[in-house]
């Protein structure tokens, strides 16, 4: 949420300007439409560096004067300047009948991503779990900025840390590259250090800006040698006080010297010159820094914070830090985008969505039988396709958990539990199909896989299994259940049992064939993923699922498996005879999925245990038709 900050002190000095009330809005909207319009064309001029609104300056000093502020790489008396390939920029401009001054001050900018070397290596430079703001981080070809916070994806809430494109992204890199924390200047063990990956990227008048997932790692908001977390964007003003804690030179103060500003930057390499909006920041001479630079290279991506009036750090972002003063200038000031435009851009947000808030016993519990149960394991070629939240690979809700998938966007398995005795009855209307908030979207299948098209959204972890426990425990386990990490694509007939409707009959079939211990069952499930599985819409449709039920009669542990078939051949035409239910081992599941089941309850499997090389059963089996089908011995 935009959240605008005044600074009387410039708006005091417009109004000198103006007649009425009015007027000093309308002069200070026609400054920037006047940067804005034609800022590109002086920028041009190879002399001048950049075009913005400040105040005036004589023989070194502030006045109390707006001005149309051009700073120049070389300053020089009016007979020289053509001799720099240059124009003479006028005294003023008349801008509705009212002359406004202009200012030339010498000063040129430059990304601030070259490196300094130092020789003891700071907090902010190593690996950080969980990461905050002010410390380094890179894109995996790149060499060192800094992280500048923690924001949200405005359609699907997806958690991304937000910093610069020359970052980020740089010229050497796309979209999808591996992101790393710290950068690699600071540590060259990038395969130790990924932590996301670029999802989306801006350079230009907008802002200098890109954002990486967050993977593998755990992020607090608060920032480092700060102490606050950012929560709001504000709109900074001439005069405005601000804070920053950047990656190379730590804490430093600053007050906002230009606004509506484009600068022109030079990126190198095959991206050139660039002109980027902003605005400048000088330093805060009531707290001046100790080596004389607010900032250096390697500060990059760090966020600008107003300060309150009482000196101490708002939490309101005032910009994003992408430039310094080049070497050689004999003053210091940095340039930094404005949070609205490059928010807007992005597509980002600071308002988080609500997360899942932490319950005790929540998630599938793993003694909730009278036998301990551990979850499954995975083969070790299947970790590097785990997606890690918060140092585990298991994911909590409410009654089940899962680990995900993150390539295939699907559940590796999900384990869930049921109270038989204790469930509610809950309406599932209005309840939408969401993303997990805590979740990167690139790392479900959302929505967009499930429009216009046949494709149901199958609850792999049934609705109706976790709607158990008090009211409150059971609504909550109902909305948790439509997260899309606990869904998978089903062919609509067979999901809502017009057809092959005894999958979706097990859970209800133990019940009512056996003596359940207590009522109670667990149970895993999920997809099988083949390399050759059809890709629909960027997306690899699993063909198979499988699912293990488990249970306890007459004090004795039970575990049967099941495995499904749909024809998905015929996505389009929608030919949808091929469904078909098999009671399975559990070792054959195991073989297919790559996963390491709990040795108890393989022990206690007693179907069919011969297997093929592959691990597959061989024997002749028939599909399951009815209930009666099902061994339960």
């Amino acid at each position: 949420m935009a959240k605008k900050i005044k600074n009387s002190k410039s708006r005091n000095l417009i109004k000198k300007q103006a007649s009425a009330k009015d007027s000093q809005v309308v002069s200070m909207n026609v400054l920037r439409d006047f940067v804005r319009t034609r800022g590109a064309e002086f920028l041009k001029d190879p002399n001048i560096s950049s075009v913005g609104i400040g105040y005036k300056q004589k023989e070194d000093k502030l006045t109390d004067e707006i001005s149309i502020q051009f700073t120049v790489e070389m300053k020089a008396q009016p007979e020289d300047i053509k001799g720099l390939g240059s124009t003479l920029i006028p005294k003023y401009f008349k801008l509705n009948g009212t002359e406004v001054p202009t200012d030339v001050i010498q000063r040129k900018y430059a990304a601030d991503f070259r490196l300094v070397s130092e020789l003891v290596v700071s907090d902010r430079k190593r690996r950080m779990d969980p990461m905050v703001p002010g410390i380094s981080i890179s894109n995996v070809h790149g060499s060192a900025g800094t992280i500048g916070c923690m924001v949200y994806d405005k359609a699907s809430g997806s958690p991304y840390i937000l910093s610069n494109w020359h970052v980020l992204h740089g010229s050497n890199g796309v979209i999808g590259d591996d992101i790393v924390q710290p950068g690699p200047h600071d540590d060259n063990r990038a395969h130790l250090n990924k932590m996301g990956k670029l999802v989306r990227s801006h350079l230009g008048h907008a802002g200098d800006c890109a954002i990486t997932t967050i993977e593998d790692r755990s992020f607090n908001n608060a920032v480092i040698d700060l102490g606050i977390s950012i929560d709001k964007i504000g709109e900074p003003e001439l005069g405005d006080k601000v804070i920053k804690s950047g990656r190379t030179t730590g804490v430093t103060h600053g007050v906002v010297s230009r606004v509506n500003t484009i600068v022109k930057i030079d990126y190198g390499g095959s991206i050139g010159e660039q002109e980027i909006g902003g605005f400048e920041i000088g330093i805060d001479l009531t707290n001046p820094p100790e080596n004389g630079e607010i900032s250096m290279g390697g500060d990059s991506g760090s966020v600008w914070i107003f300060k309150s009036s009482n000196g101490k750090p708002s939490g309101v972002m005032a910009g994003l830090h992408f430039a310094g003063e080049s070497s050689g200038n004999p003053t210091e000031y940095a340039i930094a985008c404005y949070p609205k435009s490059i928010f807007e851009k992005l597509q980002i947000t600071l308002d988080g969505p609500n997360l899942l808030e932490t319950k005790p016993n929540r998630g599938f519990a793993t003694d909730f039988l009278s036998v301990h149960i551990e979850n499954p394991g995975l083969v070790e070629e299947n970790k590097e396709d785990r997606y890690v939240l918060n140092e585990s690979e298991i994911i909590d809700y409410t009654h089940f958990s899962l680990v995900l998938n993150k390539e295939r966007k699907f559940p590796f398995w999900v384990g869930w539990n049921i109270d038989g005795g204790n469930i509610k009855k809950i309406s599932r209307s209005g309840i939408p199909f969401i993303n997990d908030p805590r979740i990167p979207s690139e790392f479900q299948a959302g929505d967009e896989l499930y429009r216009t098209n046949k494709l149901d959204r199958g609850h792999i972890a049934r609705r109706a299994d976790l709607v158990w426990g008090t009211l409150a425990e059971a609504e909550k386990a109902n909305k948790d259940s439509f997260y899309f990490t606990n869904i998978s694509p089903q062919m609509d007939k067979f999901n809502q049992g017009n057809k092959g409707g005894i999958w979706g009959k097990l859970e209800d079939a133990v019940f009512d064939e056996v003596d359940v211990e207590n009522l109670r069952v667990s149970l895993f499930g999920g997809p099988v993923f083949h390399q050759d599985d059809k890709i629909y819409r960027n997306t690899k449709l699993p063909r198979e699922f499988w699912k293990i039920l488990m249970y306890v009669e007459n004090q004795v542990l039970r575990a049967k498996g099941f495995l499904l078939t749909q024809n998905l051949d015929e996505l389009e035409a929608l030919d949808l005879d091929d469904f078909k239910v098999f009671q399975v081992g559990l070792a054959e599941i195991e073989a297919r999925c790559g996963l390491i089941f709990d040795a108890k309850i393989k022990t206690v499997d007693s179907f069919g245990t011969k297997l093929n090389r592959k691990g597959i059963q061989t024997p002749q089996r028939n599909p399951i038709e009815h209930v009666k089908d099902i061994d339960w011995s």
